[in-house]
C-alpha cells in the first residue's frame, strides 16, 4: 500500500514540478509586480479607463460575435443534423477547418478576400476601372465579427448538430400523438433537451471570442483594443507592465469564470437518456420550405466558411500590377515567386530573416512541444488515475492552463524569465515551453479517457502471470493508447505551428516562428511582402488542415474535438 501512494507521488512531481515553474510562478509574479512599491510612482498616472475601457469593448464585440455565430451557427446545426444532400459529408468536412486554422491564417485569408489588395476589390477595380479600392472593410468591428462567425461557427455545429442528431425522435413525436403542434413540440421537447449542449457551445464561443488576440490585432486595426490586445500594446510598446499585470488579472479572472460555467453546463441526467448511442436516420428535403432552407443555408456556409479559404490559396499564386495596361484594365497573372521568394532575403536583414527559416524555427519547436506535451501528459493521466478521490483536487490544478490566455503566459514568461539565460541567444527555450502549456490540456483529455477506458482486469491477468509493471505499460496499456498518444502527438504539433500569442512577446528578430514571420510581413508595404505573408500562410493552412484530417481518421469513434 505505502509503495503505491509513493509511486503515485512520484508520478506527480514532473507535471507538477513543470507547472508550478512556468505557469504558477509567472502568474504569480504578474500579481505581484502590479501591487509592488517598485512601481508606486507609475500607478500615480494611471486612469481607470485603462481597464474599463478595453474591458467594455472586450465584453461588447464578444456578445455581439456569439450572438451571431448562433445566429448561423444553430441553423446549421439542424441542417447537418435532419437533412441529407448531396455533398454533405465534404460539406462537413469544409466547416470544420477554421476553427483549427491559426488567427494568422484566418486574418491573412480575410486580407486577401476583402483586403485593399484582395479579389474583391481586385475584381471591381478591374470591372469598373477603378484606380482605388472601393470596399474598406479591414480596420473594421464588421471585419472582427467576421472573423470570429468564420471562426467559431463550427463550433455550435459540432456541439449542438451532435446532440439533436442523436436525439430520440420518439419523445417529440410522442408529444405530437399528445395534441401538440410541431412548435410546440419543439419548444417544449426537443429545445429543453438541446439547451445543455446550447448553452455548452454558446459559453465556449464567447470564452473564444473574449480571448481573441490575433484577430483584432490584424483585422481591427489600433481603434479597437480588447484586453488582450491592450496588454500586448501596454507590455511590448508602452513598457508598462504593472497596467500589463492588472489587464491580465481582469481577464484571467473572467476566463476563469467563463470556464467554470462551461464545466457546470454538463447535460443532467435526462438529456443523456434522452440521447441515443448513434444519429438518427437523416432525410431528405421533402416541402417546398425545407428545400429552400436546404439550398440558402448551404450557399451561405460556402460564402462564408470556404471562400476566405479559398480565397487565400489563389491569391498567393497570383500577382498584379498597380501600373494598368493599355485598356486601364489590371494586369494579374500566375506566379511561383511567392514560394520561391520564402528561400530568399532580399532585405539583407536581421529583421526580415528568410522566410524558410521562420518554417525551420516552428518545426524545431513544434517537434519539442509534441514530445514534452505529450510526455507530460502520459505522466499527467497516470497520476490521475491512481489518487482516487485525491485527483478531484489535482486535476483543475493541471487543467488550469486551459483558462489562461497565452498572451498572459507570455508577459508572465517575460516579467519572470527575461534576461537570463532561457530569454538569451538565437534560440528561445520558452516559447516550446509555453507551446506545451497551451497544449497540455487538450493532450490530457485526449488521453485521460482512453486510459479509463482500458479494463483493470487486463493488467491484473498481466501481473497475476509475473509481468512487471513496465512490461504491462508496454503489453496491454500502450497499444490501447496508441491512437490517443498519436492523436496526442498531432494536437501538440498543429497547436504549436499556429500558436501566436505567447509566441508575440518570446520571439526575437533572429529566430520567428511562421506566426510572428506572417504578422511582420503583412504589416509592412510592398507587393511582395504582402505575397510572402501569403505563401507562408497557404503553407501553415495545408499542414494544419492535414493534420486535423488525420486525427479525425485515426481517433476512436466518439471521441469528440470539443
Amino acid at each position: 500500500m505505502k509503495r503505491s501512494i509513493w509511486q503515485t507521488l512520484l508520478l506527480w512531481v514532473l507535471p507538477l514540478a513543470f507547472l508550478l515553474i512556468f505557469f504558477y510562478q509567472p502568474l504569480l509574479a504578474i500579481f505581484r509586480l502590479v501591487f509592488s512599491a517598485q512601481f508606486s510612482q507609475g500607478w500615480k498616472l494611471f486612469r481607470w479607463s485603462q481597464i474599463t475601457k478595453p474591458l467594455a469593448f472586450t465584453l461588447y464585440q464578444a456578445t455581439l460575435s456569439t450572438v451571431l455565430t448562433l445566429v448561423l451557427g444553430l441553423p446549421a446545426a439542424y441542417l447537418f443534423a435532419r437533412f441529407d444532400f448531396a455533398g454533405r459529408k465534404f460539406l462537413r468536412v469544409l466547416i470544420t477547418i477554421p476553427f483549427i486554422l491559426p488567427t494568422v491564417v484566418v486574418t491573412a485569408a480575410f486580407n486577401t478576400l476583402l483586403g485593399p489588395r484582395g479579389w474583391l476589390n481586385l475584381g471591381l477595380m478591374s470591372l469598373f476601372n477603378l484606380s482605388a479600392p472601393p470596399i474598406h472593410m479591414l480596420n473594421s468591428l464588421s471585419a472582427i465579427l467576421l472573423a470570429h462567425i468564420f471562426y467559431n461557427t463550427s463550433i455550435v455545429i459540432r456541439m449542438v448538430g451532435s446532440n439533436l442528431s442523436r436525439l430520440r425522435q420518439n419523445l417529440p413525436l410522442a408529444a405530437q400523438n399528445l395534441g401538440a403542434s410541431p412548435w410546440r413540440a419543439f419548444k417544449e421537447v426537443t429545445l429543453p433537451l438541446l439547451m445543455p449542449a446550447i448553452l455548452s457551445a454558446t459559453l465556449m464561443v464567447f470564452l473564444f471570442d473574449f480571448t481573441s488576440f490575433g484577430v483584432v490585432l490584424m483585422l481591427g486595426g489600433p481603434q479597437f483594443s480588447t484586453l488582450e490586445v491592450e496588454i500586448y500594446n501596454q507590455a511590448m510598446n508602452r513598457f508598462n507592465l504593472p497596467v500589463a499585470g492588472l489587464l491580465s488579472i481582469v481577464q484571467l479572472a473572467f476566463t476563469l469564470l467563463v470556464s467554470v460555467l462551461i464545466n457546470r453546463s454538463k447535460q443532467p441526467r435526462y438529456g443523456k437518456a434522452a440521447l441515443a448511442s448513434e444519429s438518427s436516420g437523416l432525410r431528405e428535403a421533402r416541402t417546398r420550405w425545407e428545400k429552400i432552407f436546404v439550398i440558402v443555408m448551404v450557399v451561405v456556409l460556402l460564402l462564408l466558411m470556404v471562400t476566405p479559404t479559398l480565397s487565400l490559396l489563389t491569391r498567393s499564386f497570383f500577382t498584379f500590377d498597380a501600373a494598368r495596361g493599355e485598356r486601364g484594365e489590371l494586369k494579374t497573372g500566375f506566379t511561383l515567386r511567392y514560394y520561391r521568394e520564402l528561400f530568399e532575403n532580399r532585405e539583407q536583414s536581421l529583421f526580415y530573416v528568410p522566410p524558410i527559416l521562420a518554417i525551420r524555427n516552428s518545426m524545431i519547436y513544434a517537434g519539442i512541444t509534441m514530445l514534452l506535451a505529450t510526455v507530460l501528459g502520459l505522466i499527467s493521466v497516470y497520476a490521475i488515475q491512481k489518487s482516487g478521490k485525491l485527483s478531484r483536487f489535482l486535476e483543475p490544478l493541471i487543467m488550469l492552463p486551459l483558462g489562461a490566455s497565452a498572451v498572459t503566459l507570455g508577459l508572465g514568461f517575460l516579467i519572470v524569465f527575461g534576461g537570463t539565460v532561457l530569454t538569451q541567444g538565437r534560440f528561445q527555450a520558452l516559447i516550446p515551453v509555453a507551446h506545451t502549456l497551451v497544449a497540455l490540456p487538450m493532450v490530457i483529455r485526449t488521453l485521460l479517457p482512453a486510459l479509463r477506458g482500458i479494463p483493470e482486469n487486463l493488467r491484473l491477468a498481466a501481473k497475476s502471470m509475473g509481468a512487471s509493471p513496465l512490461r504491462v505499460f508496454r503489453e496491454v496499456d500502450l497499444p490501447v493508447l496508441f491512437r490517443a498518444i498519436a492523436v496526442s502527438l498531432l494536437f501538440a504539433f498543429t497547436i504549436s505551428l499556429g500558436e501566436f500569442g505567447a509566441s508575440s512577446f518570446l520571439s526575437n528578430t533572429a529566430m520567428p516562428t511562421i506566426p510572428v514571420a506572417i504578422y511582420r510581413y503583412l504589416s509592412q508595404p510592398g507587393a511582395l511582402n504582402y505575397g510572402q505573408a501569403l505563401a507562408m500562410s497557404s503553407l501553415l493552412m495545408v499542414v494544419c488542415v492535414a493534420g486535423s484530417l488525420i486525427i479525425e481518421q485515426i481517433r476512436l469513434p466518439g471521441e469528440e474535438v470539443f
